[in-house]
């Protein structure tokens, strides 16, 4: 049968059309792979896509970059013991996944969940029933998961001894962290740290926030290239720029007097609730401060009481010192020459510019001299003896002793006080410390003059600052004199009229004295400010503090302690209370002087923890040291005073291992000793009277515990 033309015609069309397909296919897959060679082309020679230098990606890609962390600075204490430094904490989480295995296909998770947490609740603060309930969550699919507040700021030892348990699933994250190991010591004027979200420590208060700069040093850098598998290629560069260390802070703090003062200030709010308290001690000669500290305080380590007060109370707050400014108002009417101690006026009442001067004994004394007026504390003798020279002559002697502007000691947020001074009322109520503020740092400086001399010095905390990369010197700090506001007489003589405060038998400064030490003291109340053109009225509206010095004729050390608005226990007046301070930490410090001469040199305690307790107590005896153990255990549990502080020849030693306590017999004992007992076996001690313990309330032998209350009767 013949083909039909139409049909040829169409397959020759069908024909054409693959042909032209095809052709344009090549074309198009031509051209594409030259626009991919062009393409590769500019790639390969350039390097760049997008504005992206592919090479300097690729060298990321296979460089690793390691930050080589600086070590923040040490603060030491005079004896060169450390305060505040570095070390590294750890955070715990455990892995419950169990696909997580390693190359070799050990498991990587938590394979016994009940010995883990037998191990964990043994060496962490967690029952063994809470970390198996954090290792059985209730979704059965959590990865991981984390033990709260007790799997943070584990330090090296306790992972150390977890480790040793080679428990599968647990890891650690290793972040830096700072050590503060004497807990609460001066812990406003050292200050502490928080972490960035980079983990960087920056000081906040105290030392640590002021000399930030200095401490915090430099992170220094680590550049590797590495292959796909980690491993550094052979052959390449490697860049690298060292840490530089931060500096180091010497501060003129005596570990063992601070840690005393720590105790008795410690016992003495535990006894008030007082608003605020200071205690400082100072040496006479130098102006180094020895010990100081405040209520309410903090633990750096722990930030226990962080919340309680932000403020360095010894700088930033300014209060009206009451009868301790009497020391200056003497000081000002014999310097200027119109003092005259044997002349006599009416106590009481004054009026001054129509307005009362009334004593703290409303009745007063009578008529009587001027130098009994002081030793008696008498408001109306100061309001005549500013009088008698003249408030002109006052307010010189009152800038004089630098008083209404900064010491410049240091630390951040210094106050410089303010004084009403318009008023003929207002410069009489100045001489017996009303209506000026000042703060305690500015008392100390003043009382220098009073103790030195005549030679006003400026009080430091810092003794020097050191690159521990060089080991050279970046600051120092010494004794430096401020001024000369009264002559050397005329500081003897004001030392005089203190020593009539405590030794006379109408002086109301008894309480002060210390056996053996002849003690110059000034006490004063002053009532404190409703913050508006008044006073608070009350019992416990009023500030109470001292002045002291010893010895007397030549002071080495000056102490000033204020008691802000004490709730008085009724039992005990608040010189009694404050003399609960002042003598035993005055009495250490002249007997540390006396024995070594210096802060340096002396005995350091060393670690006994997990030691046996028979081979411990031959080695402190052996040292001529007292030692008291607590407990049956063959194993030191805890030692007080703890590892590194200075220790004085004879002093007590106390040992607690396991076992059940029982009460010693403390006889004998100073008040302090007592405070440090009851400290670490947790007992609410009490003391009654000055000297050293001739009674206890507590049976010797008698099992104690926690809660327990233990009062003492010194004499």
């Amino acid at each position: 049968m013949k083909q039909s033309p139409k049909r040829t015609v169409s397959s020759k069309q069908v024909r054409r059309n693959q042909r032209v397909f095809g052709r344009s296919l090549l074309v198009i897959f031509s051209l594409a792979l030259l626009l991919f060679i062009g393409r590769f082309s500019y790639i390969a020679i350039g390097k760049n896509v997008q504005n992206v230098n592919l090479g300097v990606q690729a060298k990321k890609l296979y460089t690793a970059n390691h930050t080589l962390k600086a070590q923040r600075g040490t603060i030491y204490d005079a004896s060169n013991q450390p305060i505040a430094e570095d070390t590294s904490t750890y955070s715990l989480y455990a892995v419950l996944d169990k696909h997580q295995r390693t190359v070799a296909g050990k498991p990587m998770y938590v394979t016994d969940k009940i010995k883990t947490a037998q191990v964990l609740s043994k060496y962490l603060p967690i029952s063994e029933k809470k970390a198996l309930a954090y290792l059985t969550p209730s979704d059965k699919k959590a990865f991981q998961v984390e033990f709260g507040a007790a799997g943070q700021n584990i330090s090296l030892t306790t992972k150390q001894k977890i480790d040793r348990a080679h428990l599968h699933g647990l890891t650690f994250v290793q972040r830096q962290a700072r050590l503060y190991p004497n807990g609460v010591f001066a812990s406003h004027l050292i200050g502490n740290v928080t972490s960035t979200s980079k983990g960087q420590l920056v000081g906040t208060m105290g030392i640590e926030g002021a000399d930030n700069d200095l401490l915090k040093g430099t992170d220094g850098f680590k550049k590797i290239s590495q292959d796909n598998n980690g491993y550094q290629i052979p052959g390449s560069n490697q860049k690298a720029k060292k840490p530089r260390n931060g500096d180091n802070v010497y501060t003129t703090l005596d570990g063992r007097l601070q840690t005393l003062l720590e105790t008795q200030m410690t016992a003495l709010q535990e006894k008030t609730h007082s608003k605020t308290m200071n205690a400082v001690l100072m040496n006479a000669k130098t102006g180094a401060i020895v010990a100081a500290t405040q209520r309410p305080t903090f633990n750096p380590q722990t930030g226990e009481g962080l919340n309680s007060v932000w403020r360095n109370t010894l700088i930033q707050d300014a209060y009206e010192p009451g009868s301790t400014m009497k020391v200056f108002t003497m000081a000002a009417s014999i310097d200027s020459g119109n003092f005259n101690g044997n002349a006599t006026y009416q106590s009481g009442r004054y009026v001054v510019g129509g307005r009362t001067v009334p004593d703290w004994n409303p009745g007063g004394w009578g008529t009587i001299t001027y130098n009994k007026g002081f030793a008696l504390s008498s408001n109306v003798a100061m309001a005549h003896l500013e009088q008698q020279m003249g408030a002109k002559t006052w307010k010189k002697y009152i800038n004089r002793f630098k008083f209404l502007q900064s010491t410049h000691f240091g630390l951040p947020g210094e106050q410089a006080g303010s004084i009403a001074f318009n008023r003929t009322i207002e410069q009489a109520n100045t001489s017996f410390g009303q209506a000026i503020q000042v703060t305690a740092i500015q008392m100390m400086q003043g009382l220098s003059a009073i103790g030195n001399n005549g030679k006003m010095l400026k009080p430091y905390l810092v003794r020097k600052i050191v690159d521990p990369n060089t080991g050279k010197v970046v600051k120092a700090y010494h004794k430096q004199e401020v001024g000369q506001p009264i002559s050397a007489a005329t500081a003897k003589a004001v030392r005089g009229h203190m020593q009539d405060v405590v030794y006379k038998k109408y002086g109301i400064g008894s309480d002060y004295k210390i056996k053996g030490i002849r003690i110059a003291a000034k006490t004063g109340t002053a009532q404190v400010s409703d913050g508006k053109s008044g006073y608070l009225s009350g019992d416990d509206s009023y500030l109470y503090s001292v002045a002291g010095m010893a010895p007397a004729n030549n002071p080495k050390y000056i102490m000033y302690i204020t008691m802000k608005q004490p709730t008085l226990p009724g039992t005990e007046t608040p010189t009694q209370l404050m003399a609960d301070v002042f003598k035993p930490v005055m009495k250490r410090a002249l007997q540390e002087d006396t024995s070594t001469g210096t802060n340096q040199g002396s005995d350091k305690m060393l670690s006994y923890v997990n030691r046996s307790t028979s081979g411990s107590k031959s080695d402190l005896a052996s040292k001529g040291f007292k030692v008291t153990i607590i407990g049956d255990g063959n194993r030191v549990l805890k030692q007080s005073p703890i590892a590194g502080q200075a220790l004085l020849t004879h002093q007590r030693v106390i040992l607690i291992t396991s076992g059940t306590q029982r009460m010693p017999d403390v006889t004998g004992w100073s008040s302090s000793d007592v405070l440090r007992l009851g400290q670490m076996l947790g007992l609410n001690v009490k003391t009654k009277g000055n000297g050293f313990v001739t009674k206890q309330s507590i049976t010797v032998g008698k099992q104690v515990g926690q809660s327990d209350r233990l009062t003492v009767n010194l004499k």
